[in-house]
């Protein structure tokens, strides 16, 4: 019973606040702490940036297999309860940050703001970076090879859809290389300037978009004309202008352009994934859990795709994608992009991929990079 006539819910509220209150002033004080080993943090990437400086050393800013190894070691130090995936977010961040006061980075990818492009991006590099939205794949690729931008995020596969074709087109002749992978859940809405579909006569996204939610647009919107756009943030950039049309684009996406959900989640595919690639004009060292990427063309004879597995097997090396496009030269040929456990630089691999110049007709190592 409460004492001197105090209702008991605020007498429950007082005690709530009494035990607390040492709580709340313990995790300021933690709050402090990692503030200030932050600052040190910090001030010694500053230092990193100096003695490179002072010894003219012409080292990358990035460096993608030191940032794995890092998250990585942490990961497994990590006595909880505070989530792995959250350490691997959180000194994304703190990486990030650290990586700009010693040299700004700038990102590319297909834009405009909002897309899943972007997303990715900012998931694998972090927050402190510059942000270049391009208007196609080709564009990205362009200037990051111009060095316009020092690094580039591109998808190249879904896993409703396969592969993205004109990525794994430009690997086959650009001289950028392989830095890293990001797999992003990918989550359709329905989104319009007013929130509702009255008015609407077409729904607009990119064709893998549009391809991923066709089930779904069949049995809700089946009159609906659909329209290609060069991303889905281009979509909703268009849609947030014009009141008869719908975009298929993220969350984001719907933020950036002050667009309204009509629906969420209409993707066919609940499991939605698309795969991206992070590219740079940079080769990655090991890491110590890595993949490599590779692109073969076979001469055209009986046995020769067996032929092309056999080293990997010979040598232990385990295969993770497998993946041909025509080599479009009229006479059925392939090239084939492969990716495969472990760096260039291992032994294994190594030996697998010299045998493997031996038998193919082509062969151009996209790049190592952290799994």
């Amino acid at each position: 019973m409460a004492e001197h006539g105090e209702a008991p819910e605020a007498a429950q509220s007082t005690d709530l606040q009494q035990a607390l209150q040492p709580l709340r002033e313990r995790i300021d004080s933690i709050d402090a702490q990692i503030l200030t080993l932050l600052s040190q943090r910090a001030a010694a990437a500053m230092e990193v940036g100096v003695a490179k400086h002072r010894f003219n050393a012409n080292d990358a800013v990035l460096r993608p297999e030191r940032e794995a190894q890092i998250i990585r070691r942490l990961q497994a130090d990590n006595p909880g309860p505070f989530p792995d995936k959250a350490v691997a977010a959180v000194w994304t961040e703190i990486i990030s940050a650290c990586r700009g006061l010693e040299r700004g980075l700038v990102v590319a990818y297909l834009g405009p703001h909002g897309s899943f492009s972007e997303q990715a991006a900012l998931d694998h590099f972090g927050r402190a970076v510059q942000c270049l939205p391009c208007s196609s794949f080709d564009e990205v690729f362009r200037v990051v090879e111009a060095g316009e931008a020092n690094v580039g995020m591109v998808p190249v596969e879904n896993s409703t859809e396969g592969a993205v074709n004109r990525t794994l087109d430009l690997f086959l002749t650009s001289p950028l290389r392989i830095l890293g992978e990001r797999s992003l859940e990918i989550r359709h809405c329905l989104m319009t300037a007013s929130g509702s579909m009255d008015g609407v006569t077409r729904v607009m996204a990119h064709p893998q978009a549009l391809a991923q939610c066709q089930g779904w647009l069949a049995r809700n919107y089946p009159l609906l004309a659909r329209d290609a756009a060069a991303s889905n943030a281009e979509a909703a950039r268009v849609a947030a202008a014009d009141p008869t049309v719908a975009a298929i684009a993220g969350e984001t996406a719907a933020l950036a352009w002050n667009l309204h959900l009509v629906a969420s989640g209409i993707q066919d595919d609940p499991q939605n994934r698309t795969r991206f690639f992070a590219i740079g004009n940079m080769d990655t060292l090991p890491s110590g859990k890595d993949k490599t990427s590779l692109i073969l063309a076979l001469p055209n004879r009986a046995g020769a795709v067996y032929d092309m597995l056999a080293p990997l097997a010979a040598h232990g090396v385990s295969m993770t994608r497998f993946e041909s496009r025509p080599a479009r030269t009229g006479q059925w040929e392939y090239f084939f992009y492969v990716d495969i456990e472990g760096h260039r630089d291992d032994a294994a691999v190594s030996q697998a991929i010299e045998a493997l110049r031996e038998r193919a007709a082509f062969i151009k190592i996209l790049g190592s990079y952290p799994a």
